[in-house]
C-alpha cells in the first residue's frame, strides 16, 4: 500500500486517479533524486497515491466533453468575483507586465475602491491576467471554471464532503505523507482536523503533512473559512501531524500568502523555490529538490 498520497488541485476533472499518478508518481521520485541523489529511498509506484476528487465537480453521470464558455458575465458577484480581484492584486504584485485596478500602483493603492468588482473591472481582471505567467495558458472559461470550483468547494456542503471523503479513501494504513496542491491542500488540511474521520480510522498513522502552492493563508476567502475554523486568528493544528512542510513559489499567485507558520504555528516549516513560467504546476513543485527532501526526510524517520 502507497506510503504517499498525493493530492491534487482544482481543474482536473477529466481525470482520474491512475491519469494522474501517471505524471505525478515520475515528479515525486524525481524531486527525491535531486535532494539526495542515488542515496534517497527507493520509490516504485505501489508506493505512492493519488487521490481523485475532480468527479466531485461535475454533474453525476456525466462527463462534459468541454468547459462551458465562461467570460467576464459568468463570475458571480461576492466570492468569485473576489478572488479574481486578489489573483489579478497578486499577479500585478509580482510581474511588471501586470496592470493593476490603479495602473499607476499597479494595483496597490487602487484596492478597496475596487470592491465590489463591477462587471467592466472583472473583464479588466480577466485581461490583466492573461500577462501573468502561468495564467496566460489557461483558457479564460477554464481560469473561471477554477474560481467556481474553489467557491462551490466552500458553498456546497455535500461537495465539500465529497472531496474528502475521496481524499480519505486513497489514505491507508500504510501512509505516512500525505502532499497536497492548491486547493487539495484544503481538502488535505481539514480532513487531517476532522476528529469524527480520524476516530473512525484508527489505522491511520500519517505524521507528515507537504502543502504545495497552496491558498490556506488567505484571510476571508479561505483561512477564515475553514472547518474547524481558526481559534484567535491561528489554524488548528492536525492532530497527529508532527512535521508541516509548506512549500510555495515567489511568483504563485495562488499561494497568495507564501508564509503559513503566521497563520498556523512556528511548527510550519516554510520553504520558498522558483517553478519557472509554470509556478503553479505541481509537478515543477514535485520535481523541486525542496520538495523531494521533505519526502524523503519523512519517510526515512518512519522507518528509522
Amino acid at each position: 500500500m502507497a506510503r504517499i498520497v498525493v493530492v491534487h488541485g482544482i481543474a482536473q476533472q477529466f481525470k482520474g486517479p491512475r491519469t494522474l499518478h501517471a505524471a505525478v508518481a515520475p515528479a515525486l521520485r524525481d524531486g527525491v533524486t535531486a535532494a539526495l541523489g542515488p542515496a534517497g529511498p527507493a520509490l516504485d509506484d505501489h508506493d505512492i497515491e493519488c487521490a481523485f476528487y475532480g468527479d466531485a465537480f461535475v454533474r453525476p453521470g456525466t462527463r462534459a466533453t468541454a468547459i462551458p464558455a465562461y467570460d467576464e458575465t459568468d463570475v458571480e458577484g461576492d466570492y468569485e468575483a473576489e478572488l479574481l480581484l486578489e489573483w489579478w492584486l497578486a499577479a500585478a504584485r509580482a510581474y511588471p507586465q501586470v496592470r493593476g485596478p490603479d495602473e499607476k500602483s499597479r494595483g496597490v493603492v487602487g484596492y478597496a475602491a475596487t470592491r465590489p468588482l463591477t462587471r467592466p473591472l472583472v473583464r479588466r481582471a480577466l485581461d490583466a491576467l492573461t500577462h501573468a505567467p502561468y495564467f496566460a495558458r489557461v483558457a479564460e472559461p477554464l481560469l473561471i471554471f477554477g474560481l467556481k470550483q474553489v467557491r462551490r468547494y466552500f458553498d456546497e456542503p455535500e461537495l465539500r464532503e465529497r472531496v474528502r471523503a475521496a481524499v480519505a479513501r486513497a489514505i491507508t494504513a500504510d501512509t505516512r505523507v500525505l502532499v497536497a496542491h492548491s486547493l487539495g491542500s484544503v481538502a488535505a488540511y481539514e480532513l487531517l482536523c476532522d476528529e469524527a474521520l480520524r476516530k473512525a480510522h484508527p489505522e491511520w498513522r500519517i505524521s507528515t503533512l507537504i502543502t504545495l502552492g497552496s491558498p490556506l493563508g488567505l484571510r476571508g476567502l479561505i483561512f477564515d473559512r475553514l472547518s474547524p475554523a481558526p481559534h484567535h486568528g491561528t489554524g488548528v493544528w492536525p492532530p497527529g501531524i508532527e512535521r508541516w512542510t509548506n512549500i510555495a513559489d515567489e511568483g504563485d499567485i495562488v499561494a497568495l500568502v507564501k508564509q503559513l507558520a503566521p497563520r498556523f504555528g512556528t511548527q510550519v516549516q516554510d520553504h520558498e523555490v522558483h517553478n519557472g513560467v509554470e509556478m503553479h504546476s505541481v509537478s515543477r513543485y514535485l520535481t523541486a529538490s525542496t520538495t523531494g527532501r521533505a519526502i524523503a526526510g519523512a519517510l526515512t524517520e518512519t522507518t528509522s
